[in-house]
């Protein structure tokens, strides 16, 4: 890190007035160092993020409700007093930051994406976004995210649809697509975001940067009113490399006694280096399990090739087909989705005049939920145990798994969700991502990296899976992979 400091030191030094794109083209990680090192204030990092917020944002709607900018400036200032008298917060000090909008931040608007909430202002922080204050983060707004997270398209009727880093008319993918596309633009050096089913993989792919689906309890994610069940929704990390995500999760990460399923890291430290040999390691390649997931040719195609960097660092990469009945996972999968879903919003759908202002497929998920019985549920969670015991003995065998991390490349903003793949009827609303769903419901890391491009120029993405808290070893394969390939470094032509 200290090598990538001296390397962009020529670019910051001399005048004091540094230019926008200067500041917002530094990762992360330099652009912490260089903070740290006052070669860079806190005034004018902001100053150049809010410049290119207002230049880009505009044309895909990733960030809303942003604040008063003569508020942000006061607390730019006071960061910039706190490291002249030596105190420096950690990695994230001075960053511009949008907490998504879907867990409260305190003082801010959280509406979910509802117009139920519409207006509605928190009193508190979710922990990860404590963490990301205290350590030092201004909070310029909110990243937009489609009513309640459900669905793989950010659009709501509050804030409107979010557009594609690379072609706004395309879905930004969701539901962190609002951060997705921010970090793709330069509009925030990193963002947080949150997994359930595929809200941190499936917009990394569609806009070609980096998005982790941490181990749960890696990350705390709540408070909530129930603590203990809900193990589907992680919070987790984005980022146009590895290093700038490690980063961010060194400050997201961690024990919290509010949480009592976080664990503790022990000495694993997300700042270390991230070089590693790869040389023999053993990668089963799952593509669409075996033609059980719709999948769009030309997408099916660019993740095969993207197999290849893997072989270029010298792992082992081979077919493998996990010896499970997959529409029995699927199955189980709408089940404790549909559970928790109705466990969070049932009395919203209880009110009439409440349900009303829900859209069509909140609806669908509730009634769901409501009609299951708990042996629905605990059968399900059965099913979802003996998935995790099937990838677990893949684990004996094979050091990672990866396939793709979506079943379709970007598709039409104006469009809700894909009602067919490849020729195939979709019989849900998300069913066009059950790509997301194996990582999920075996409770492992996933690591979303760009896999390179479509003919029309849209991003598409692999999923790298680890075994269970292995998410170091997951980050360190996916800083190999992205060291090989070219991916990454693959500019939106908004950027121009």
């Amino acid at each position: 890190m200290l090598d990538k400091m001296n390397a962009i030191q020529p670019a910051i030094s001399g005048d004091p007035a540094h230019s926008t794109n200067d500041i917002t083209e530094l990762d992360a990680v330099s652009l912490s160092r260089a903070i740290q090192a006052r070669q860079v204030s806190c005034v004018e990092t902001l100053d150049a993020f809010l410049g290119q917020v207002a230049r880009l944002n505009p044309q895909v709607n990733a960030l809303v409700a942003l604040q008063p900018e003569e508020e942000l400036r006061q607390q730019a200032q006071r960061l910039d007093a706190e490291l002249a008298l030596g105190t420096w917060r950690g990695p994230l000090h001075g960053f511009p930051q949008a907490p998504k909008d879907l867990m409260p931040a305190k003082g801010m608007v959280t509406t979910k994406g509802s117009p139920i909430f519409k207006g509605q202002v928190s009193n508190s922080d979710a922990v990860v976004f404590e963490r990301m204050r205290q350590g030092g983060a201004v909070f310029i707004g909110r990243s937009n995210t489609p009513e309640f997270g459900l669905g793989g398209q950010t659009f709501n009727s509050v804030y409107g649809t979010t557009g594609n880093a690379f072609n706004p008319g395309k879905t930004a993918g969701g539901s962190s697509g609002g951060a997705a596309a921010a970090v793709a633009l330069r509009m925030m050096p990193v963002a947080d975001g949150s997994d359930m089913m595929g809200s941190l993989r499936t917009p990394a792919a569609f806009n070609n940067v980096f998005g982790m689906r941490t181990t749960p309890g890696c990350i705390p994610h709540g408070p909530t009113e129930e603590v203990f069940f809900q193990q589907f929704s992680v919070a987790g990390p984005m980022a146009r490399n590895i290093p700038d995500l490690a980063l961010l999760l060194s400050v997201q990460s961690g024990f919290d006694a509010r949480l009592p399923l976080t664990y503790q890291h022990g000495n694993i430290d997300f700042t270390e280096p991230l070089q590693r040999d790869f040389k023999g390691s053993r990668i089963g390649w799952l593509g669409d399990l075996g033609g059980h997931l719709a999948m769009e040719p030309e997408l099916k195609a660019l993740c095969e090739q993207a197999c290849k960097t893997f072989e270029a660092i010298g792992c082992q990469v081979e077919p493998v087909l996990p010896k499970f009945d997959f529409e029995r996972l699927w199955r189980a999968w709408l089940t404790l989705r549909s559970f928790n879903v109705a466990g969070n919003n049932a009395a919203l759908y209880r009110d009439a005049t409440q349900r009303a202002l829900l859209k069509p497929e909140a609806v669908w998920e509730i009634e769901h939920g409501l009609a299951l019985s708990g042996s629905d549920v605990f059968n399900a969670a059965k099913d979802r145990s003996a998935w995790y015991q099937v990838l677990r003995s893949l684990f004996q065998t094979y050091d990672y798994l990866i396939l793709p991390a979506t079943q379709v490349l970007p598709f039409d903003a104006a469009m809700h969700w894909p009602v067919q793949v490849n020729g195939r009827i979709m019989d849900t609303y998300h069913r066009w991502m059950e790509v997301v769903v194996p990582a999920t419901m075996a409770g492992l890391p996933a690591l979303a990296v760009p896999a390179g491009f479509g003919a029309t120029g849209l991003p598409a993405g692999l999923q790298i899976l680890g075994p269970t808290q292995a998410d170091w070893s997951v980050l360190q394969i996916g800083h190999a992979y992205d060291q090989a390939s070219e991916y990454s470094r693959v500019r939106s032509p908004l950027l121009a």
